[in-house]
């Protein structure tokens, strides 16, 4: 939750589970009059809040990512103006919309408080886990250390970040084709069952009222999972 920025507590994120759980299971429960089928499909509905929160932080920490070169470039130039280190950090927490200038502008005051500034870069490091915070944070510590030309360190950190950013746009076009495809394959029998659902009720309702047809629900659902997981995987190339 932290790393989301979502302004919710750890009570609301547990009691929002327990109500789409709730919500889920009488749903199916009228739906196919199954004490069971609400039973497990409790659980699913519950995960519900937790996914909203794991999306919102990932996109959260895709948009850190995004912002992070031009933050670093910032500093250099901040550097080689004759600006303090702790100064950069306070411009880019100034100038930087969120979330890079809000997690800067927390840097800066903590050193400005009394914690050390390795100690409060390492502590933006495992709030943000994102490579390249943690490639800043042990350059700035390396150079602290051992000395040498900390703006240009940083200028080749900001330059390679861009040039992966370029690799990762041309892989995201590559892929783009097999991205669809997965995303139609894996909404095509969902969306054909809420067609048959007004087109032929009784057909349906027949798939939820047999036995034989609750057994192919739940075998095609666990294969429809499993197809969308390993197509899920053939287009999420790292790099």
């Amino acid at each position: 939750m932290t790393q989301s920025g979502l302004k919710i507590t750890v009570g609301t994120l547990v009691m929002a589970s327990i109500l789409a759980a709730v919500a889920g299971y009488a749903l199916v429960k009228w739906f196919t009059y199954y004490t069971y089928l609400g039973l497990a499909a409790a659980p699913l509905f519950g995960m519900i809040p937790y996914l909203i929160v794991r999306y919102a932080r990932n996109k959260r920490l895709e948009l850190f990512e995004e912002q992070f070169p031009e933050a670093i470039a910032l500093i250099a130039r901040a550097l080689r103006a004759g600006h303090a280190f702790p100064t950069g950090l306070q411009m880019v927490g100034d100038e930087i919309p969120a979330p890079v200038g809000a997690e800067f502008k927390l840097v800066y005051d903590r050193q400005s408080f009394g914690m050390p500034i390795s100690d409060a870069l390492k502590s933006m490091a495992e709030r943000v886990p994102v490579l390249d915070a943690r490639f800043f944070v042990t350059a700035v510590l390396t150079q602290r250390e051992t000395g040498g030309n900390l703006s240009e360190v940083l200028d080749n950190l900001a330059s390679v970040i861009r040039e992966r950013f370029k690799v990762k746009r041309q892989v995201r076009v590559v892929t783009a084709h097999g991205r669809i495809t997965g995303w139609i394959l894996a909404a095509l029998p969902p969306a054909l069952a809420v067609i048959l659902c007004f087109v032929s009720p009784d057909h349906m309702k027949t798939m939820v009222t047999d036995p034989l047809g609750i057994k192919m629900l739940a075998i095609g659902g666990t294969m429809q999972a499993l197809g969308t997981i390993i197509i899920r995987k053939l287009v999420n190339i790292r790099y």
